[in-house]
């Protein structure tokens, strides 16, 4: 058995190593812009100027919807879209308005094959969702149907999971929430259409829900829209017994931003 001190002079050296070998596949192959491909200093980064045109979103906004405000509305102002539609979950949080670069870093993650770049979004939202890790709550992604999740490998909700507990080091439970039947692409379809086509299209596992009993739940996507898929998550969720449900998302169409859903 290695003594204390050997096992620490080991963890260090295998760190160096690693150090090392990470600057050696930079020089190999440099560090490039996650959407552009400009050299950037290092990997899963934006460079300046994509980097400009991501659009955080930050306070002023919605407190239920996360919804970003050109002026203050003061303490506990609402958005039309939470007055008119008030959602079935309790807070929404967004790192970004999904615009052209949004699309492009979402659009890699979800259908080219590049589940690093949940480290780059996870990161935002681990700053975008500040006010949700306050009690310990359990991070849940949403589900892919497995056929979609055959076609693209992963799920890319439970990558930014994943990454986003490792980040907050919160607990992180992908098999709460399961998906029951196959879902048509949401792109493309009304606010309307979105909702008939992920009704009941949700069930939850019961040994999952005693384990959360008393737990609060934090639904994880990478975009919301019109907020269909997670207000149908949270209904199977409120169903099954568990009702306080917060909702975090990479980005966030926002109507008059240019958002190219």
């Amino acid at each position: 058995m290695q003594s204390g001190n050997a096992l620490v002079k080991s963890r260090a050296g295998r760190g160096l190593l690693s150090r090392l070998g990470g600057g050696l596949l930079d020089l190999v192959y440099p560090p490039t812009c996650l959407d552009c491909g400009a050299p950037v200093a290092s990997a899963d980064a934006l460079c300046p100027d994509c980097f400009r045109r991501l659009r955080p979103i930050s306070a002023p906004f919605c407190p239920r919807l996360g919804i970003p405000f050109a002026v203050s509305l003061g303490d506990g102002g609402l958005s039309a879209e939470a007055i008119a539609d008030p959602p079935p979950y309790d807070r929404s949080r967004s790192a970004v308005v999904y615009n052209e670069v949004a699309r492009a870093l979402v659009g890699r993650l979800k259908y080219g094959d590049r589940p690093e770049l949940a480290g780059f979004c996870a990161r935002l939202m681990a700053g975008a969702g500040a006010d949700l890790w306050s009690d310990g709550p359990v991070l849940v992604p949403v589900p892919l149907a497995p056929r979609r999740r055959l076609e693209r490998r992963y799920n890319q909700s439970a990558e930014l999971a994943r990454v986003l507990g490792r980040f907050t080091g919160l607990a992180v439970d992908p098999a709460l929430v399961r998906r029951t039947r196959h879902t048509r692409q949401q792109v493309g379809l009304s606010g309307e259409a979105r909702r008939r086509n992920v009704a009941g299209a949700f069930a939850v596992h019961p040994e999952a829900v005693r384990r959360l009993a008393g737990r609060r739940v934090v639904l994880v996507d990478d975009v919301i829209t019109t907020g269909s898929t997670v207000a149908a998550v949270t209904r199977t969720l409120n169903r099954a017994g568990i009702d306080r449900v917060d909702v975090i998302s990479f980005a966030r169409v926002v109507v008059g931003e240019q958002s190219p859903i």
